[in-house]
């Protein structure tokens, strides 16, 4: 059985990844196919309260099961910085005319900030929200690993051409998208979600 379901983003690389990580359990709304073409508040102070604030907004507004996600780079000779500020750490989209201009500033910031630093252990962290009306529930993904000085690899999005998965010596952005399926945060904090949604079938 399929279940129709919301997902409360307009990445478009965020739903590819996802649409790959979820088969033929779900058919995955994204938020353009609900006609929804707006800008969804994430002004809380943590990963968790940003997913469910985005999964409240958009239900409260189309009554549809639906999830968000949200996820953040937390580097440990930073204090965890820029984590719930990994998407704007260099500003917002505005400032910047594209998502790969934004991306490229948030590299460069944070390659700046971390300049002398011996220390380059860093993970990525994801927490989805879910809610249908009835139940409200979060999942989540954690990947360990390491930021490197120069970026390597076409594939990805955001902060992956930097980031070395402990176990590898590639990047995120140097993997296939299958491959970084298997291993990354996303992927790990989606396994919860897809076990919970199919444990009745």
């Amino acid at each position: 059985m399929q279940h129709k379901i919301i997902f409360a983003t307009n990445n478009p690389h965020k739903l590819k990844e996802i649409q790959s990580l979820l088969g033929n359990h779900f058919v995955l709304l994204s938020l353009s196919d609900i006609g929804f073409m707006g800008d969804i508040p994430e002004n809380e102070a943590t990963l968790e309260g940003n997913a469910i604030q985005k999964v409240h907004y958009i239900f409260d507004k189309f009554h549809f099961p639906c999830f968000a996600d949200d996820t953040g780079l937390e580097v440990e000779s930073l204090n965890g910085q820029p984590g719930v500020f990994s998407a704007r750490y260099a500003g917002q989209l505005h400032d910047y005319g594209s998502e790969e201009n934004r991306s490229a500033a948030n590299i460069n910031k944070l390659l700046a900030n971390l300049m002398g630093k011996a220390n380059r252990h860093a993970r990525f962290r994801t927490v989805i929200a879910y809610l249908d009306g009835k139940n409200e529930f979060t999942f989540e993904g954690i990947v360990n690993g390491s930021i490197i000085d120069v970026k390597r690899g076409n594939e990805g999005f955001g902060y992956d051409p930097i980031f070395v998965p402990d176990g590898y010596n590639c990047t995120f952005a140097e993997m296939p998208l299958v491959e970084k399926n298997k291993i990354s945060h996303r992927a790990r904090a989606f396994s919860g979600f897809v076990k919970y949604m199919t444990k009745e079938e």
